[in-house]
């Protein structure tokens, strides 16, 4: 063979890699189009479905709650502390889904009002400490009712610190918030001490707050109605969402509980999602 016949040889070998080369690439690319092509199309598909939940499920009036929860415990036969049970785990387990434990959402302070929200805040607390965070909770109340300080002694049980203000704590050692100061019984304006809890929770806007049900602040139909009022990054609505909760624009809401019968549901025509599986807790909507 001549040098020509060689040079002309190693040219359409260098032709041929080339070719198999940019073939090689354009099926790479091509995969690499189909796979960003699914994973958009499956967002959208999740983002459309939590829009479509969001939508169905029905917005109670403060009067629509209260109703509700009179026939819970006339009609069915529920106890306050049983409800409170349910409410509380599903609020822990939805914070689980949205804050997992860790370095960045290891300790959470619970400031918890003196009513039903107070107590879902005391239950939420416990099962918290089960998941391994580092509650603390701040009950600025005097315990009045026996429920009340069962909850709390169940609480110094596990060794979760409670405070009654939140004077003397470091709130840069917290990475999360939980609110569990007012619930659907709430009419503004806030009173004290909960009125300068709030203004101080408020200052502190670069830690996530979880809302119980209300955004602590918020009137329960309208909405914020002032500047004290909290703006929380999750809100977990019980029993189904208050009318204010049209005007949450945090990152994640959740409907928590699953206790309401569906007589109940078909009643006042809540169109209550289908929870997966075992879950006392669904995503009904993600800002994200």
């Amino acid at each position: 063979m001549n040098n020509d016949e060689a040079q002309s040889n190693a040219r359409c070998s260098l032709q041929s890699e080339n070719s198999q080369a940019t073939y090689g690439v354009q099926i790479c690319m091509s995969a690499t189009s189909s796979l960003r092509s699914i994973l958009l199309l499956k967002g959208k598909l999740f983002a459309s479905t939590f829009r479509k939940v969001s939508n169905m499920v029905k917005y109670l009036t403060q009067q629509e709650a209260i109703n509700i929860d009179t026939e819970l415990f006339d009609e069915y036969q529920f106890s306050v502390d049983q409800l409170m049970e349910l409410a509380g785990l599903s609020c822990a387990n939805s914070i689980l889904k949205a804050y997992p434990p860790g370095q960045s959402f290891n300790n959470v302070l619970i400031v918890c009002g003196p009513g039903n929200n107070g107590g879902d805040g005391l239950v939420c607390a416990r099962h918290l400490k089960m998941f391994n965070y580092q509650p603390h909770v701040v009950y600025p109340a005097n315990p009045r009712s026996i429920l009340m300080k069962r909850l709390l002694t169940q609480v110094k049980g596990f060794r979760i610190p409670i405070s009654d203000s939140l004077e003397g704590i470091n709130m840069n050692n917290f990475h999360l918030i939980v609110d569990a100061i007012f619930g659907f019984s709430f009419k503004p304006p806030a009173k004290e001490p909960y009125k300068t809890i709030l203004q101080q929770l408020a200052k502190f806007n670069s830690i996530p707050v979880v809302s119980i049900d209300i955004p602590s602040g918020w009137h329960v139909e309208q909405g914020p109605i002032d500047g004290d009022a909290l703006q929380p990054k999750c809100l977990i609505s019980l029993t189904a969402p208050k009318k204010c909760a049209i005007k949450f624009r945090g990152d994640f809401h959740f409907l928590g509980g699953r206790f309401v019968p569906e007589s109940v549901a078909d009643k006042y025509q809540l169109n209550l999602p289908a929870y997966p599986e075992g879950d006392n807790f669904i995503l009904i909507n993600n800002h994200n």
